[in-house]
């Protein structure tokens, strides 16, 4: 194998402008084929379980097992909630130690004025159906319209409850609520859900580091303001976990606001997007500190309200990790951010009401016509294969066709053949290759997602004559998700390194990254040390 060299291709999905057709080779899944009724939102709990939880408009959580197509009922508040056009069931979101203390958060309409209420449940002994016990943490006076609630619920890093709360419902917010500090409405909420505050009796406390807590002027709870409607936001999954704000306008413009400032102020009524709304003239003042929006779009072509979603970190190489995915509620397009500019990934028939994360990072779009859809490539997911050398006891892995062809020919040198391993690429970490140099050694390869590893041995190679012992960087192999503590997620596939310790034997170094147990038996047994799980692979 000592002549093979790595072939440095880097594979890309063409984006296109937001105005144009889609270039994007993404897809629709459904997840079930039955549909639900109403559907706002899907989510994962964190538990390990790989279950999705599909909230219904109504008042109904539905889960949905693993392989399954057919939900079943997790909790029926329908007897509380006031459901319809923009009322309902609108937020879900699990303590991120749910698995051990099952609490979980809903954001609801109250039934006979129409308040903003958000509970919290916890799960029975049926891991399947929840208590029916509520705690109600707040609740806040919304009765001057059925529009603009909010109703986005997550848990930041920080392991504080996030809440989007809308502006009141009016045009043109006449109370100017987004900008009143004494009031919740028009605000990002941060709460401390695990510490009530005995002194305000509630079962939640306000952390000391919120921008108005303690004797500043304003709501303890508020983490930011100058939001209209926060119908959807998310955190991102890669460090440093930045929040996307996806707030949606009034009549010309829709935006998108990350990172998300503690005590940030986003404009609204003052400004919407960029475009001042002539509401308070003296304010469009570029002196006066209000935050602009990463980006925003207009309503040309049927565009009329922003639906947010996710950064993609999943694995199964959906689209380009790093990718903020969200759509249009009117136009059904699934659009997505690169950083620099919108493009459109998929044009649909859908009323998107809500996107969703597995516990993997794959991400899903809701319709609320019904239907709730996994986000999946058009592009075979490149696939890893194991080769072996017995005259060599050397082992490569490749997940380049054209170089597994070279092997199989022999035109890469003799002797090797497929071991039968395989798995799935996919991730958002890239996988660093390295060879051996050819005299006197170690004459093979070596891979890593470790970055510091990676910039380690190509630190050495700097230093190192050619003509000494060294490893030699080829280049980036391909994408996998690295571990966590020595373990894969759930759902994923544990890959293994092992070293054959050929330094301190006087032999050819030499590695294997396999899945099979029969190879890891065979390699440990002739006293090959275990490096550990090395990656994660796709099921």
């Amino acid at each position: 194998m000592n002549r093979l060299k790595a072939v440095g291709v880097m594979l890309g999905i063409a984006l296109t402008v937001l105005s144009l057709p889609s270039l994007a080779a993404i897809r629709l899944n459904p997840i079930t084929t039955t549909g639900f009724v109403s559907p706002v939102f899907v989510g994962n709990a964190g538990d390990g379980t790989n279950r999705l939880f599909v909230v219904e408009q109504a008042g109904i959580i539905k889960v949905l097992q693993p392989g399954s197509s057919t939900p079943t009922v997790f909790l029926d508040i329908r007897s509380k909630v006031a459901a319809g056009g923009e009322r309902g069931l609108l937020g879900l979101a699990f303590h991120l130690n749910y698995r051990f203390n099952g609490r979980f958060f809903v954001f609801y309409t109250r039934a006979f004025d129409g308040a903003l209420v958000i509970a919290e449940y916890r799960a029975s002994s049926n891991v399947n159906v929840s208590g029916a016990t509520e705690t109600v943490l707040l609740t806040i006076p919304h009765e001057d319209a059925a529009t603009q609630n909010g109703g986005a619920l997550a848990f930041g890093p920080d392991g504080y409850l996030y809440a989007g709360i809308g502006d009141g419902g009016r045009a043109d917010d006449p109370p100017n609520n987004a900008q009143n500090l004494q009031t919740l409405l028009g605000k990002i909420l941060r709460l401390d859900v695990d510490r009530p505050d005995p002194d305000l009796g509630t079962p939640y406390s306000s952390p000391g580091d919120n921008p108005y807590a303690g004797p500043a002027i304003g709501r303890d709870e508020i983490y930011s303001v100058g939001w209209r409607n926060p119908w959807r936001f998310s955190f991102d999954r890669a460090a440093p976990h930045a929040m996307w704000v996806a707030d949606v306008g009034q009549g010309a413009r829709e935006e998108v606001n990350s990172p998300i400032v503690r005590g940030g102020n986003y404009g609204w009524r003052v400004y919407e997007g960029t475009a001042c709304t002539a509401l308070d003239p003296a304010l469009c003042n570029p002196a006066i500190d209000f935050i602009q929006p990463l980006f925003e779009y207009g309503h040309a072509g049927g565009r009329c309200s922003i639906t947010g979603g996710y950064v993609y970190r999943g694995p199964d190489n959906a689209m380009a990790a790093g990718t903020y995915v969200y759509g249009d509620y009117c136009t059904g397009e699934i659009l997505g951010w690169d950083g620099t500019r919108q493009n459109l990934l998929l044009d649909t028939t859908m009323s998107i009401s809500s996107f969703g994360e597995d516990e993997r990072g794959e991400l899903y779009v809701v319709d609320i016509a019904g239907t709730v859809s996994r986000i999946e490539t058009t592009t075979p997911t490149p696939v890893v294969t194991g080769f072996y050398n017995a005259t060599l006891d050397h082992y490569f892995i490749t997940a380049e066709p054209a170089e597994a062809a070279a092997i199989d020919s022999g035109s890469a040198g003799p002797g090797w053949k497929r071991t039968g391993t395989t798995f799935k690429t996919g991730g958002s970490t890239p996988l660093c290759r390295f060879y051996g140099s050819i005299t006197p050694g170690p004459n093979s390869h070596f891979y890593t997602l470790d970055a510091s590893e990676c910039a380690q041995l190509k630190a050495l190679q700097a230093s190192t004559p050619a003509s000494q012992k060294r490893w030699n960087y080829e280049g980036l192999a391909f994408s996998s998700t690295p571990p966590s503590n020595g373990a894969c997620p759930a759902g994923m596939i544990p890959v293994y390194r092992f070293y054959n310790n050929g330094f301190a034997r006087g032999i050819d170094s030499n590695h294997l990254i396999t899945t099979s147990f029969v190879e890891i038996q065979d390699v440990a047994g002739r006293g090959w040390i275990n490096e550990g799980v090395t990656m994660c692979a796709p099921q």
